[in-house]
């Protein structure tokens, strides 16, 4: 059998070089602490939410707290997880704002009526099923508030991570699981929705072949099936070779900029980017953790 590993990242984008490695320390902590999971017996889909949802709680990512701010400076948030066993899904959309979007996320995947739901739909569902809204203050940083003020000027937005956090797990017994989670894109319209909570887009996740979470231009990722693509080239070479080539396809098909990471069926590791950034770390039992960006 494979040994239990977690992969993460942070965001692909541009993160100035001298904040970096806290990004990279972010993903870091929350590899480790997937795998902390995995290493207590839970299953691959327990171990990507718990290291997802420590990214959400981290302020330095577009995810949950110090997640961006939409034209109306306003949050709305994506996330989706799934389960590579039976393929089953959970997603929301344009979610007003709640502290662990990845959670609520799950809770769609295990009630088993929908696979998605958006906007007020997503939080009266969300309410119904224990979670509880929280003043938007709680969640937004004063970094979002000066990337709107910029966007709105203007101004290029060189020093933001990327538009989603993700984590992609394999356990012992062989099952594989996704999980991503994202604030969007700064000055977005209201009620855009990117590749994120879309499965095959920003998540994909079949323990036949292995997972993916995506990050990058969601219009781009969404219209070319990214986490899909990356995983369906499982079947044909090695998880390196498919997580290159899948960004490399993204870009010459679509003009797409991004990046992923992966984990196929025995347990390999790996991760793509095609933007200056993208913070990454992987914790595989029994080994020292790996981070980078």
């Amino acid at each position: 059998m494979p040994v239990p590993i977690v992969i993460v990242h942070g965001g692909a984008g541009a993160v100035e070089e001298a904040r970096r490695p806290l990004h990279a320390a972010g993903c870091a902590k929350a590899a480790e602490l997937g795998r902390a999971a995995l290493e207590r017996g839970e299953r691959a889909i327990e171990a990507a939410l718990i290291a997802c949802e420590a990214l959400e709680n981290d302020p330095l990512f577009n995810a949950g707290h110090g997640a961006c701010l939409n034209a109306e400076g306003a949050l709305e948030l994506d996330a989706s997880v799934m389960d590579g066993e039976h393929l089953e899904l959970g997603a929301v959309a344009c979610l007003p704002p709640f502290r662990n979007p990845i959670r609520v996320a799950d809770a769609v995947r295990r009630d088993r009526v929908h696979t998605m739901y958006a906007c007020a739909g997503a939080a009266r569902f969300a309410i119904e099923h224990g979670f509880e809204p929280v003043d938007p203050s709680e969640l937004i940083t004063d970094a979002a508030r000066e990337r709107l003020a910029r966007f709105r000027a203007g101004d290029a937005e060189r020093g933001w991570a990327g538009s989603t956090v993700g984590a992609v797990a394999l356990d012992a017994s062989g099952h594989v699981a996704a999980a991503t989670s994202t604030g969007g894109t700064v000055g977005k319209r209201p009620g855009r929705v990117g590749d994120t909570p879309l499965a095959g887009a920003g998540t994909w996740a079949d323990d036949l072949r292995g997972g993916c979470s995506a990050t990058g231009v969601g219009e781009q990722i969404m219209r070319f099936g990214l986490a899909r693509r990356a995983c369906d080239l499982l079947h044909e070479v090695s998880a390196e070779t498919a997580a290159q080539r899948a960004i490399d396809e993204l870009e010459r098909r679509v003009g797409g900029r991004g990046g992923l990471i992966l984990i196929d069926r025995e347990g390999h590791a790996a991760f793509a980017r095609n933007t200056e950034s993208m913070s990454w770390a992987i914790a595989r039992l029994g080994e020292d953790t790996r981070w980078g960006f």
